[in-house]
């Protein structure tokens, strides 16, 4: 039976603040989901999808061209009571949307000024963390998506795979409210609408995870470049990235080739990359500045070169939908294979069936072709979309992890002037605030102290005479030696040689790996008195 109740009354945007305020205070897991099932389940039908969105850190209407230089910069008086509704914040934040063209960063400040003096400091400072993208974080999701399932009465693992096949939380809620389990078995995969990426696990050595897949897999390189989602139908052709985001007007280039495979309907899953004229990847940030956002959206913004000036090359690894056919519970091996009939010539490098010593030399010629190592997948297993599981794992020559930028020193001698130290931050699997980890200064080139100290500003929560505190919103990949145990950080662990791969605009903060992934380098596990 179904948590909703009978009657309802209209759901006050202080009530989805309190939900959230109870998700971030509880370290339970099933507090948390509780909780938010008996707010989802009071939602009226016009209220539940952007309840639902915005408990998830997300708004339904995407990017607002409003980010946090413009929403810290008004100053009303906090309303004294709480009247706003749901439904009255979503036709603000829609409203918000619409605006473009001459004036409409007078227009947008015009209506969030509108807004905030309509909320309490409570919802003023929900809202501002929701349009900043500070909610956008922690297991967030995956604990709403169990929420929805209590609230609706259903198992949530079918919850998850409508979310996963649907790509939009919120449309599963709905639903999964008004539906039950057979509304969510009715979703298939849909051309032309993106599902969630299934994602990899590091690898610890190769013998250990060529021992635990028993040789049942493929070996493929793992390159440097950007993750996409290609859809055809007919002749519509979308192109997506890893966070679903429809790219397709800006790679003509892929959408011509796409457009040229021999089929009538396809998805497939790969990476894209700029190439050099002799082959080899381009950095990683010149393949992204071609998925670049849009300047008013505030997010962190590369320099845009055009498709003639820095053309992007296909490399698929996963077929999940062919000519009529879905491929999602197929084996690898027989997705594979589909996938080499319908794009041979654009397939990674793989291994099939290899052994170990050929898997050690693949693992060198990788590295020596500047990619970041392998790839290892069980061919047995089927495409677990949305998913961090054990079948794809990843073997690096480094530990690497995705950690959040919480703040940034300012250096000295030939720093001086420049944002330097970086402060690290790792998810908390239970969505609270990201835990600090450790600083570094290492691995920063002259361009990334210049692109910092531009950048950082445009994310400051906070700063004192030494440090630029920012909202959790930029992700950035780490190489380290290790992790030891240490009582500095409040996750009680520490990064040991930390050093700046790369920053990661393709990734959100929601994406970072988590403290249990940081600890989980510990060579004896992670610390008794480690507290989260």
């Amino acid at each position: 039976m179904s948590h909703r109740a009978a009657t309802v009354e209209s759901v006050l945007l202080s009530d989805v603040v309190a939900a959230s305020d109870s998700v971030r205070a509880s370290a339970s897991r099933k507090v948390k989901i509780a909780g938010l099932a008996e707010l989802l389940s009071r939602a009226e039908s016009g209220e539940l999808m952007p309840v639902v969105a915005w408990i998830s850190g997300e708004l339904p209407q995407g990017r607002l061209g409003a980010g946090w230089r413009t929403v810290a910069g008004i100053e009303v008086e906090p309303a004294p009571a709480s009247t706003l509704t749901v439904a009255a914040v979503d036709q603000a934040l829609t409203e918000l949307a619409a605006v473009a063209g001459s004036g409409s960063v007078a227009r947008r400040r015009e209506l969030l000024t509108a807004l905030l003096a309509r909320a309490t400091d409570a919802e003023r400072a929900f809202l501002i963390r929701l349009l900043t993208g500070e909610l956008r974080q922690g297991a967030l999701t995956a604990i709403v998506a169990e929420a929805v399932a209590e609230a609706a009465d259903v198992p949530a693992e079918l919850v998850r795979r409508a979310y996963m096949l649907s790509g939009r939380l919120p449309v599963t809620a709905a639903a999964a409210i008004s539906g039950g389990a057979e509304a969510l078995s009715a979703f298939r995969l849909e051309v032309g609408r993106p599902i969630q990426p299934m994602l990899a696990s590091p690898g610890a050595t190769l013998d250990d995870v060529l021992g635990e897949f028993a040789g049942d897999v493929s070996v493929e390189h793992k390159l440097d470049g950007a993750r996409i989602q290609v859809h055809r139908n007919g002749s519509r052709v979308w192109v997506f990235t890893r966070t679903l985001r429809d790219i397709t007007s800006g790679v003509p280039e892929l959408v011509q080739l796409v457009s040229e495979l021999p089929c009538d309907s396809v998805v497939l899953d790969g990476e894209t990359l700029a190439l050099t004229d002799s082959g080899r990847p381009r950095p990683f940030q010149e393949t992204m500045s071609r998925f670049a956002a849009d300047p008013a959206s505030e997010e962190p913004r590369l320099t845009v070169k055009s498709s003639r000036e820095l053309l992007l090359h296909p490399y698929f690894f996963d077929c999940l939908h062919l000519d009529g056919r879905d491929l999602l519970d197929a084996p690898l091996r027989e997705r594979r294979v589909a996938l080499a009939k319908v794009a041979g010539a654009q397939m990674i490098p793989a291994l099939i069936d290899p052994e170990p010593e050929a898997v050690a030399e693949y693992f060198d010629g990788a590295l020596a072709a500047g990619h970041e190592g392998i790839m290892i997948k069980s061919l047995s297993a089927p495409y677990a979309a949305g998913r961090r599981g054990r079948a794809w794992q990843k073997i690096k020559p480094a530990h690497t992890l995705d950690l959040v930028v919480l703040g940034a020193e300012w250096g000295y001698g030939r720093r001086t002037g420049y944002l330097s130290n970086l402060h690290l931050g790792a998810r908390d699997p239970h969505g609270g605030d990201p835990i600090m980890v450790g600083k570094t200064f290492k691995g920063l080139t002259d361009a990334l102290l210049h692109w910092q100290t531009a950048e950082f500003p445009r994310h400051e929560r906070a700063r004192d005479g030494n440090t630029v505190y920012l909202w959790p919103e930029l992700v950035v990949e780490i190489a380290l030696d290790g992790v030891q145990t240490s009582s500095r950080y409040p996750g009680g662990v520490a990064l040991r040689f930390a050093r700046v791969v790369r920053y990661r605009p393709d990734k959100e903060p929601a994406q970072a790996d988590t403290i249990d992934a940081v600890r989980a380098l510990m060579p004896a596990g992670p610390p008794a008195t480690a507290t989260a």
